[in-house]
């Protein structure tokens, strides 16, 4: 068993953001006799999948919607396909975006450097 903090740690996170996950239902940790909160291995996989999820822009709201379905049973299996699916296409287009910006921006190095070769940069 882990303390809010050692998740917190372990993760990368704040101590705030798994009280956060906590009240919008995204997490449910244990908790001691004095109301301690504590987590398992599995509450640990479970944030990374979460932090994750929104570290690649997933709001939320959807993350709360993934684990609604979750709380219903396997029958909402194709609902929550459906969701990382549907993230996962948006994962690949912040891919290429960040290719294109990526290309730009060693362009403009390029240029810098070009600049800075020749002389025409003062600086």
């Amino acid at each position: 068993m882990y303390t809010i903090t050692e998740v917190a740690r372990k993760l990368g996170i704040k101590p705030h953001t798994l009280r956060y996950y906590e009240r919008e239902g995204i997490i449910e940790s244990e908790r001691t006799d004095s109301g301690v909160r504590r987590y398992t291995e599995q509450h640990i996989q479970w944030l990374r999948f979460v932090v994750k999820l929104r570290e690649t822009h997933m709001p939320v709201s959807v993350i709360k919607q993934y684990v609604d379905y979750y709380k219903q049973g396997d029958h909402t299996a194709p609902e929550r396909l459906k969701l990382i699916e549907e993230h996962l296409t948006a994962i690949h287009k912040q891919i290429e975006e960040l290719q294109e910006t990526e290309i730009m921006l060693k362009h403009k190095v390029s240029t810098y450097k070009d600049m800075m070769g020749t002389g025409t940069l003062s600086h």
